[in-house]
């Protein structure tokens, strides 16, 4: 993705079954988890770098002793500043101590058997420690204390914090982690008091009820009594005191979370590929956490997948699949292949079927795997012209003109190669573009002066601001007769509120070519029409309210906005012609046929809460307020 988009966020829940002996005995380390944990949160690093956290907990630890022990640290090198942190307990012990797993555990933070990891995206400029989970709801009853981290956002945390107002809490802040936190905590001590009135009606001494309690903690009701009124995609993660932990993954599977058990660990990630590769596991032993569903760890290590919400419409976010997980997932990989390959007929079209003089190529990185199936779908399309070129050559056709025509490939060559960051210090606008220019260093001598067309694969196009600021200008350099931008993801229209950061109207390159297009047309009434109805809806219940916000794009086709986008983001000084070509809503869902959700393409939210922030970010727009549509 050519622009900068944040997600929000990765998890890795870890439960060692075995004590720590066994670890250093079969592995030849006590810190077996430790290593483990530093490894799920590292191969997941593409999916947060402002900041990270490591929580660990000990099981069956006597009074007196901590139990819980968390580090924290923001910045992009935050997983090594935890992990360093953590190391740093014991680089002084001596082997003696290092192999005496009883003392650790008794003398040593991080040497429990219960850990949770989380990777954080920070958004709205809250990267601050306090900001970075995972969070700690702390207290003197072990079956008390929670420990909280998760891959969300929620749309109704106004509901949700007026619902802990109205039970007589104090909330430090309104935001959905907290909200969160405090919800879960509330019907935990409510759990806690039911189970402690009954044992001591039935005279139980108050030491034999804090056992009571956390073997008989019913974890599942508790997060059915917390969700129910959720409304967001999430993936939450909790570790109790007392060493039971829970991973609930939202109604519709929004947000990804898969786990996987043997007879030593029980292990929960956001990627599928992050724990075959941790744990050197064969992809059918690794499992999704069913939409509405919560994996229980229990204390003992028993694990159940437990029913906590109605499952609804799986609309899993589409935009893992294009972009942010991992490509290394064996689904993922091939799903972005036929991203790229559906998008063939589109760009020899573009290119009037002209392959001698165009060339291929990709911006950035991660628009590799996509730009692989583009070229697949290139050599399946030159295959079949082949075929019919010596057909059309007859029986008597020479060894000479076969071998021509059987040696004619595409061109695909490394055009843009992006260079390390360069210090904005000039403060003009006119200036600072021509540094941001330099981002990438492009290859010479690879594109024909005015005669070549410049196929270049991207994965999104959001804003188009890295399109119109560097890469379009440093790609013009090369003089080719024509740019053609392929985005292997549709128009992003319409703002997430679901864990992605895109969540300003006016942010959107497709939006900006739909007003400016209506504006052109003298269609200025249809803005305010939608302005109206939309204010109309805002003191509705979220329930209520439509998406009129797809009125805006109503009168145009999708080529008709993506010539516009193409206008809006051209330089002035770019002498080649530019065209942007988008992936189709049905190319999206055939090469991605089991993760639908595609709000930020159609405007269609798998939840009410969905449309109340679409709602919210038209009317920021038209009223002029540069903020985000929900908290």
């Amino acid at each position: 993705m050519s622009d900068s988009i944040k997600h929000e966020c990765g998890i890795a829940v870890l439960r060692l079954k075995k004590p720590l002996s066994f670890y250093l005995e079969k592995y030849g380390t006590p810190f077996y988890g430790l290593r483990k944990m530093y490894l799920l949160m590292e191969k997941q690093h593409n999916r947060g770098q402002d900041g990270a956290g490591l929580a660990n907990l000990k099981l069956n630890v006597s009074p007196g002793n901590r139990y819980i022990s968390r580090s924290r640290a923001t910045g992009t090198g935050s997983i090594q500043q935890v992990f360093d942190h953590v190391n740093g307990r014991f680089k002084n012990l001596s082997e003696e101590e290092l192999n005496d797993t009883k003392w650790l555990k008794e003398n040593h933070a991080f040497t429990g058997e219960l850990f949770l990891g989380h990777l954080r995206y920070g958004t709205f400029g809250k990267n601050s420690i306090e900001n970075t989970h995972p969070f700690l709801r702390a207290n003197n009853w072990q079956t008390k204390n929670l420990i909280l981290a998760g891959n969300f956002n929620l749309t109704n945390v106004d509901e949700l914090f007026d619902v802990l107002v109205n039970i007589g809490q104090h909330p430090k802040e309104k935001s959905d982690t907290v909200t969160i936190l405090e919800k879960i905590g509330y019907f935990l001590d409510e759990e806690n008091q039911r189970i402690f009135d009954k044992a001591k009606a039935e005279g139980k001494s108050y030491k034999e009820i804090s056992s009571i309690i956390a073997n008989e903690l019913d974890v599942p009701s508790i997060l059915k009594q917390a969700a129910a009124d959720w409304d967001g995609g999430y993936a939450m993660a909790g570790l109790l005191g007392h060493g039971d932990a829970f991973v609930l993954r939202d109604p519709n599977g929004i947000r990804p979370a898969f786990w996987f058990e043997d007879d030593e660990v029980a292990v929960v990630a956001s990627e599928r590929a992050v724990i075959q590769t941790v744990f050197n596991t064969s992809i059918d032993q690794i499992k999704p956490i069913d939409p509405g569903c919560a994996l229980i760890i229990k204390k003992d290590g028993q694990v159940a997948q437990k029913r906590i919400l109605d499952a609804r419409e799986k609309t899993s976010c589409s935009f893992e699949r294009i972009y942010f997980s991992r490509g290394s997932d064996q689904d993922i990989y091939r799903e972005r292949v036929e991203l790229g390959k559906s998008l063939c007929p589109q760009i020899l079209e573009s290119i009037s079927y002209d392959l001698h003089n165009s060339v291929f190529s990709y911006i950035p990185n991660t628009a590799e795997t996509a730009f692989y199936g583009v070229v697949k779908g290139i050599d399946g399309y030159l295959n079949k012209q082949k075929v019919k070129q010596i057909q059309e050559l007859g029986d008597n056709a020479s060894a000479e003109e076969i071998k021509e025509i059987l040696e004619f490939t595409y061109r695909a060559e490394k055009i843009a190669i992006k260079d390390a960051k360069l210090r904005t210090f000039i403060t003009q606008d006119d200036e600072r573009d021509d540094f941001v220019a330099h981002v990438y260093d492009i290859t010479y001598g690879t594109v024909k002066d005015n005669q070549d067309n410049l196929v270049i694969i991207d994965d999104s196009i959001v804003r188009g601001t890295t399109l119109r600021t560097s890469i379009l200008r440093i790609l013009d350099r090369l003089n080719p007769k024509k740019i053609i931008v392929v985005s292997s993801a549709p128009q992003i229209r319409y703002p997430d509120c679901y864990g992605i950061d895109m969540s300003k109207m006016g942010d959107f390159i497709a939006f900006q070519a739909a007003i400016a297009l209506l504006k052109e047309s003298g269609w200025d009434n249809i803005i305010d029409s939608v302005y109206e109805k939309c204010k109309a809806q805002e003191h509705l219940n979220k329930e209520e309210i439509n998406n009129y916000v797809k009125e805006i794009y109503a009168p145009f086709s999708p080529e008709e906005i993506s010539l516009k986008i193409a206008e809006l983001l051209k330089p002035a000084e770019t002498k080649a012609e530019v065209e942007i070509i988008y992936q189709t809503i049905e190319g999206l869902h055939k090469a991605c046929p089991n993760d639908k959700g595609d709000w930020y393409f159609t405007g269609n939210y798998p939840t009410p809460g969905g449309n109340k922030a679409v709602n919210k970010a038209f009317i920021n727009f038209y009223e002029g307020k540069n903020v985000r549509a929900y908290c």
